[in-house]
């Protein structure tokens, strides 16, 4: 019998049991730190945006991040909370100076909510405000007052201090990756220009704003020198490179909208329609655009994005004038960038060139793509490469972000995992051997070679990774010598075709274990020689050890923990100081000497590994 829907079920939830029962209304998805969606992250961006609007007010030119284990500490020097209002501000929703367009204008905070949710979700969560030779401390547990501390005198500039540990709980055995909090703090002093961050005693400044965003994340040089234009509440930098694909970095009142929004789409419309305009010739956009590198920032009064944690921004206004953010972008784009053209005639010559060789390639493969996109058509009706999930990253289901699609090799892998998997957010698809080496070819291969068009028609990144259709995707390959490669081979694949894959933290290596470790009462599994010894260790007197050689090895019965909850993701993470042209050039290119050596000082280490065993 169907329960009593009365009075009794209908309950009232104070606000840190919202958050803590709701998380993801608030801080995205919890995740454990190897994406830069996780909610660890959301928490420390959360605290650091309230310091951002100290700065983007005119108060204090430095903010201090260290983070230490798992706790994360934040000091800026702005104004300083007002210390009788410091407990509101830490735990009371829908409290703050944001509402107040007078004190805080442009903002990146605007609803009273992120500090309250860092403090509802966090294990320890201290908050201290120097104001005035005055200060004030009160220290937290998810979200209850743990101790609160009379107002005292001190020395301390003005400013907020904030230490918090994410709860574990909550959270799980969770970890800050230094490289995702660097781009992130990095983000913040480009759109900041004059601002310096210290992150673990190390500092990040930024001169020029965009133009140094753009000249430190190119991979190499642009055709042209970097076309860097700035107006009242608006910012962009643009140039083209060699690379395939589009690639954007879009900004609304110092936020990182990672899904881009309206200025986005604005700005890549306005782009285009200059460009055409000033050639006098209506040439296709996605030749126009095609390797772009540009950056876009935007600053408007009480912007409106997606959800809480800002990706994406959907106003469609500029308050308080009313012009439309299109019209914004459109009106400035066609006078700066066609005023730029005019007066430098050099890029604009390299520039059409660069138009018009995109237009000739595009139309050298345009029959061979139809005959593609109808085999994959045909393909999909029956297709056994592709084993789909119910739940996709381009949907608006609320779990679109676990969306992950498993690539694997062989029939063995590619059925443990397709018996294993969970069937709404986890797909599967099987490779057939090892897929071609794309060093050096065009992008004709990537229709001509049929597990390439088949793999790009799965994922839907033909025309970019705006409409990806999982948010994960994972490489599963067996860990020996012929799974690396194929590893090698895919990552190759994406870097050359489709880099924002691995620029917007889509790809990913499926950690599984090397070893299984039991007695008759426990089992350990291994993902290395140092969790082996451990768990001999624990498990007492001569423990059963088997040694998975490749992944059909692993039923799916066991399958399923490794991809469950506890899965363990490697993220594909370009280094700032390195090349992707010269990268690949070294490891998948022809035979060079400086290869020949590379390997041959490291076969000289394996042999040494086998003479020590």
């Amino acid at each position: 019998m169907a329960e009593q829907y009365s009075e009794d079920t209908i309950k009232t939830l104070d606000w840190k049991e919202h958050i803590r029962l709701r998380p993801g209304m608030y801080i995205g998805k919890l995740g454990d730190g190897s994406s830069r969606d996780d909610g660890i992250y959301i928490l420390l961006k959360e605290v650091f945006d309230n310091s951002i609007d100290e700065y983007m007010m005119g108060h204090g030119k430095k903010i201090d991040v260290t983070i230490t284990d798992r706790q994360v500490k934040i000091r800026d020097y702005g104004r300083g909370i007002p210390l009788g209002k410091l407990i509101d501000v830490a735990s009371k929703m829908n409290t703050g100076a944001k509402y107040d367009s007078k004190v805080f204008k442009k903002s990146v905070g605007l609803n009273g909510v992120g500090i309250k949710a860092v403090n509802a979700l966090s294990h320890k969560f201290n908050i201290k405000a120097f104001r005035e030779n005055e200060v004030k401390e009160v220290h937290f547990s998810q979200g209850q007052i743990v101790e609160e501390f009379d107002i005292q005198t001190t020395d301390e500039t003005n400013g907020t201090e904030v230490i918090f540990i994410p709860d574990q709980e909550l959270f799980g055995e969770f970890h800050y990756l230094s490289d995702y909090v660097e781009t992130m703090l990095r983000n913040y002093t480009y759109l900041n220009s004059g601002l310096s961050i210290y992150f673990n005693g190390n500092r990040y400044y930024s001169k020029n704003g965009l133009l140094d965003l753009l000249e430190d994340n190119m991979s190499g040089e642009g055709l042209y020198p970097i076309i860097h234009l700035k107006g009242e509440d608006i910012e962009m930098a643009i140039t083209h490179g060699n690379q395939y694909g589009e690639e954007y970095y879009s900004f609304a009142n110092g936020q990182h909208t990672s899904q881009g929004g309206t200025h986005l789409l604005a700005f890549r419309e306005a782009v285009a329609k200059t460009i055409r305009e000033f050639y006098k010739k209506d040439y296709d956009v996605s030749d126009i655009r095609s390797s772009i590198i540009a950056a876009v920032s935007v600053k408007i009064e009480e912007p409106v994005f997606e959800s809480q944690t800002k990706t994406k921004l959907c106003s469609k206004n500029m308050i308080p004038d009313g012009i439309s953010v299109r019209n914004f972008i459109l009106d400035f784009v066609k006078k700066s960038l066609d005023n730029y053209l005019h007066k430098n005639p050099a890029t604009a010559e390299i520039l059409l060139r660069k138009i018009q060789e995109s237009e000739k390639e595009r139309k050298a493969i345009s029959g061979i793509k139809k005959l593609a996109r109808e085999r994959a058509k045909k393909v999909s009706l029956h297709n056994k490469k592709l084993r789909d999930c119910r739940v996709h990253y381009n949907s608006k289901h609320e779990r679109r972000s676990e969306s992950t699609i498993f690539i694997t090799e062989g029939d063995s892998a590619s059925g443990s995992i397709t018996k294993s998997r969970n069937v709404n957010t986890q797909a599967v698809f099987s490779l057939k051997g090892k897929p071609l080496n794309t060093f050096g070819l065009t992008k004709k291969v990537v229709y001509e070679n049929e597990e390439f068009n088949l793999l790009q028609a799965a994922l839907n990144i033909e025309e970019g990774v705006e409409n990806i259709r999982y948010n994960n995707i994972v490489i599963a390959t067996d860990a020996d010598v012929d799974g690396m490669h194929i590893r090698l081979l895919l990552i190759t694949f994406f870097l050359k075709f489709f880099p924002d894959v691995v620029k917007q933290n889509h790809l990913h290596i499926l950690q599984t274990p090397l070893f299984r470790v039991r007695n008759k009462k426990n089992t350990m599994y291994c993902y290395s020689d140092e969790e082996k010894i451990d768990a001999m260790k624990k498990l007492g007197k001569n423990p059963e050890i088997t040694r998975f050689k490749g992944l059909g090895e692993i039923s799916p019965d066991e399958f399923v923990h490794f991809i469950g909850e506890k899965i363990r993701l490697e993220p594909v993470l370009l280094k700032r100081d390195e090349s992707t042209a010269d990268m690949l050039s070294f490891y998948m290119g022809k035979n060079t000497p400086q290869r020949q050596d590379f390997i041959i000082e490291n076969l000289r280490v394996e042999e040494d590994l086998v003479e020590q065993e």
